[in-house]
């Protein structure tokens, strides 16, 4: 009976002091759903608010940590603007050569409790994604598109 209660009362005291453990972020009272309106698009670059907006509402949905909704339902609401696009050269090969090119995306994010009506954060991002010469530039963005997506996701989630 007292190797039971030697072996059991240490067990018992972990399991109490231990507590309920998630993997999430912890979450500001009352956020629990985001609503993501289409990115505004300061720039010429044809079909960058979409892909940006739908890769972001993605990546929310596949976090689960907030719940997406429209933006009557939500409690936070996240907003984008696109504010500049740019392809540069990026490195050179012993001739001068371009070798490689780089997508650079600017974009103005921010997360409104729509609730207190004021902003939770708001920040000046950039996301880049270096291609080949052999590659097409398209492959840039899409990579410049998803290092956005993950900062932003990062940003709200994390941040708490």
């Amino acid at each position: 009976m007292k190797t039971i209660k030697y072996v059991l009362f240490p067990v018992l005291l972990l399991a109490i002091s231990c507590g309920p453990y998630s993997f999430h972020g912890t979450s500001l009272p009352g956020v629990n759903s985001i609503a993501i309106p289409p990115f505004e698009n300061q720039t010429a670059e044809y079909g960058l608010s979409e892909s940006i907006t739908e890769k972001v509402v993605d990546g929310f949905v596949q976090n689960h940590v907030l719940k997406v909704l429209n933006e009557k339902e939500a409690d936070a609401i996240l907003y984008g603007t696109i504010t500049k696009y740019q392809r540069r050269a990026y490195t050179y090969d012993e001739q001068e050569n371009i070798k490689e090119y780089i997508s650079e995306i600017y974009v103005k994010v921010w997360l409104e409790d729509k609730n207190k009506k004021k902003n939770l954060w708001e920040e000046n991002m950039k996301g880049w994604g270096v291609y080949s010469v052999t590659e097409e530039e398209s492959q840039g963005k899409e990579r410049a598109v998803e290092k956005l997506v993950e900062d932003i996701i990062n940003r709200t989630v994390k941040s708490w």
